[in-house]
C-alpha cells in the first residue's frame, strides 16, 4: 500500500551526521519527521570484534512509496559502510498526526 507510514529506524556517529542526514530527507520530500535522541551506548560485533560506541539515534516517520528512496538516499549519504536500516508500520496513533505524515 503506498500510503502506508513507517518508522524507520537508523543510528549515526555524530550529532552533526545525524543532523545533516535528518536535513535531507525532510528538505528531500523523503521524510515528514525525524526525531534525533541524546546519544546512546551501541554494543556490537564487527569484523570479528565486540564495539562499544556512541551513537545518535534517529527515528524517521515516512511513507512506504518514498523508502527506496529514503534506502539508497541514506546508504549514499551515511557514513558508516553498513547502516542500520530497519523498518517498521505504522499501525495505529494520534489520528490527525498520522494524517499530517500523509500530507507532509
Amino acid at each position: 500500500m503506498q500510503d502506508e507510514l513507517l518508522l524507520v529506524m537508523t543510528t549515526c556517529p555524530t550529532q552533526e551526521s545525524a543532523t545533516q542526514l535528518a536535513k535531507v530527507l525532510v528538505e528531500d520530500n523523503i521524510a515528514a519527521c525525524i526525531q534525533i535522541s541524546s546519544p546512546v551506548t551501541s554494543i556490537y560485533r564487527w569484523e570479528g570484534s565486540v564495539c562499544q560506541e556512541q551513537e545518535f539515534s534517529l527515528q524517521i516517520k515516512c511513507l512506504s512509496k518514498n523508502y527506496s528512496t529514503l534506502e539508497a538516499k541514506i546508504q549514499a549519504l551515511h557514513p558508516y559502510q553498513v547502516p542500520e536500516l530497519i523498518t517498521l508500520a505504522i499501525t495505529g496513533g494520534l489520528p490527525a498526526y498520522l494524517d499530517w505524515i500523509r500530507e507532509t
